[in-house]
């Protein structure tokens, strides 16, 4: 059995199947539906083939620099087949993709606080779906018997308290907000104290989103992580980047100067199911080192899902059945 019927076999039966095949649907006709009609009877040799292969790779959002590492390992990997079937251009792209993942140290389990409330830093930039994401979180935990709070950092950007306060009313979970253009460090000492007073298990931080030149980002975030190291020891336990998949290789950009100026735990990426470009996954791992903790495919509070990797490389590929000679 091959690697890509190894992978169906693992993911048949899992509850949110069907939440990925559709969600990533956009993306499976800019990469699945390529990859089978590039592999039809008229590919005459795997030098075309891998030409032909890089563009669609990179037309998924793979970037170069990862999709020119898949290719040379595709080609190295097929030297010696007279010729490719596309169950072995399947099994092989699906299982390099799975490798680049995967590669270096295993991705490091969410941390939680055993001794007091656990901190979660939510960063990235306006229009990043990241005060929405925020609210889904907290659903999710709720969901779990957790006890949610909200600490309304953005103190700049018109609207975000009161955005946030809604979800926090719609939730029914405490939130601890400041005024407008307030030090958003001050609103979290604040909202630590609320969270250590009334046993909070979650505070969901939203932060500001915008993207200043780096110095004046590096010190903003390094002031919020001593405030909350103060006040919390090991806070913030998560630092969290949330990028909205259209924005494609913009979106790399953002994740390498976020990570360089704090260290990230993970990505959310948001708006998966408007998107074509759902190989920004593979890049973001490949490149920035930071693996994507959860994915969301619509506005809905409850449309927030555990990052899977054999589901979303299914999704994005699913089958294939002619030769390359």
């Amino acid at each position: 059995m091959g690697f890509f019927s190894n992978l169906k076999a693992k993911i048949t039966g899992k509850s949110d199947q069907s939440q990925y095949l559709s969600g990533f649907a956009k993306t499976n006709n800019a990469l699945g539906k390529k990859l089978r009609f590039i592999t039809n009877e008229d590919v005459k040799n795997k030098e075309d083939f891998v030409e032909t292969l890089m563009v669609t790779l990179i037309e998924s959002d793979m970037g170069f620099k990862t999709a020119d590492k898949i290719c040379d390992i595709f080609f190295k990997e097929t030297q010696d087949y007279l010729y490719l079937t596309q169950d072995d251009v399947i099994d092989i792209l699906s299982e390099t993709m799975h490798d680049i993942y995967t590669e270096g140290e295993p991705v490091k389990d969410i941390v939680y606080n055993e001794n007091g409330p656990t901190v979660i830093l939510m960063v990235g930039v306006n229009g990043s779906g990241k005060t929405s994401t925020c609210a889904k979180l907290a659903k999710r935990y709720k969901d779990q018997g957790k006890k949610v709070a909200f600490a309304a950092a953005d103190t700049f950007r018109a609207g975000a308290r009161e955005q946030l306060e809604e979800w926090a009313r719609r939730l029914d979970i405490d939130i601890v907000t400041g005024k407008d253009n307030q030090d958003p460090s001050s609103v979290l000492v604040d909202a630590c104290r609320f969270a250590k007073e009334h046993d909070i298990d979650i505070l969901l931080c939203d932060t500001a989103g915008r993207l200043q030149n780096k110095i004046n980002l590096m010190a903003e975030l390094a002031k919020m992580h001593r405030v909350l190291e103060r006040e919390i020891p090991g806070a913030p336990h998560n630092t969290w980047l949330v990028l909205d998949a259209n924005t494609g290789q913009n979106g790399m950009s953002q994740a390498a100067l976020f990570n360089e100026v704090t260290d990230l735990d993970g990505i959310i990426l948001t708006k998966m199911d408007g998107t074509s470009k759902g190989g920004i996954v593979i890049a973001i791992k490949d490149v920035i080192g930071v693996p994507v903790r959860f994915i969301t495919f619509g506005e809905g509070v409850d449309d927030l899902k555990d990052f899977d990797l054999d589901l979303y490389l299914y999704s994005i590929i699913q089958e294939a059945s002619h030769d390359i000679r």
